[in-house]
């Protein structure tokens, strides 16, 4: 063997075990991660948690049963907002768009998408809380649904691109209009991956904290009202972690590993949506 062939052999292997070592470092600090929380969240969680409301500052007990309802009233309203502006938008884009205005529209969905939402939340509190001089949850839910628009808009774009063309031609050849080949044809042949794109959205913005510090703030009992502060799972995680309690730290881990399994779950029914589509999709062929 030539001295050029064993310097390449060995810069193959170097490189391979390069990234094999890169790989397993990635690996062991996300797992050190979900374990620490999951170590200090399993042992803190009980009954209470999920059934009572928060102690007064210094008392023992309690629970977040007002964050986890206000965490999915905020969730929810967010997604009726941002997923039906996303949907549509993404269909523009993949169906009716050309060169011009389209591509200032995803230039315009994909900058949206990089903004830090700190900021999604200074433009909520601007515009609904200062004119209405409260926080609510309403101003929490339209600060969330900025944030699911951009991500619902690209990713049904995309998986209307997959549909192959030639579902299109058939449905327009046997004299379908364009608006009936798209609701008929196209988007039933996307809909799973679409579905898709919209779980692993709303899971994103599930976790969110500093647009509710603006918007919907924080409140130790039940919401009374979409116009009122409301209580949510990252604020109470934020204000629980920074007290000088231990109690309340105790909460702030346990909440942590409630709103992780949620995550957890929203992306394992995201990727057996995914996956049964792709089944699906290869029965026909």
């Amino acid at each position: 063997m030539s001295l050029r062939n064993r310097w390449r052999k060995f810069l193959n292997v170097f490189m391979l075990a390069m990234t094999g070592v890169c790989a397993v470092a990635a690996v062991s600090i996300l797992f050190l991660i979900l374990g620490y929380l999951a170590w200090n969240g399993w042992r803190s969680l009980d009954w209470n948690f999920f059934t009572r409301l928060p102690k007064p500052p210094g008392e023992l007990g309690g629970g977040m049963a007002n964050a986890i309802v206000g965490s999915a009233q905020i969730v929810l309203l967010a997604t009726l907002i941002g997923a039906p502006v996303g949907f549509f938008g993404g269909v523009y884009l993949s169906e009716f768009g050309g060169r011009g205005f389209s591509f200032v529209v995803r230039y315009v969905a994909d900058l949206l998408n990089g903004v830090p939402s700190i900021v999604i939340g200074i433009l909520a509190w601007t515009v609904v809380v200062v004119p209405l001089h409260r926080f609510s949850a309403l101003a929490g839910a339209l600060a969330l649904g900025l944030m699911l628009i951009p991500i619902t808009m690209r990713q049904t774009e995309q998986f209307l691109r997959d549909v192959p063309q030639s579902m299109r031609e058939g449905a327009l050849a046997l004299g379908a209009s364009k608006w009936k080949m798209i609701a008929t044809v196209v988007v039933p042949a996307a809909m799973r991956g679409i579905a898709t794109g919209m779980i692993l959205g709303v899971a994103r913005i599930a976790g969110e904290t500093a647009p509710l510090l603006f918007t919907s703030l924080n409140n130790q009992f039940w919401s009374s009202g979409w116009n009122q502060p409301t209580a949510s799972l990252p604020v109470m995680i934020f204000s629980h972690a920074i007290a000088p309690y231990e109690d309340w730290h105790r909460q702030a881990w346990a909440a942590g590993l409630v709103l992780l399994l949620l995550v957890l779950l929203a992306n394992v029914a995201a990727r057996f949506i995914l996956s049964r589509g792709i089944s699906a999709q290869r029965g026909y062929l």
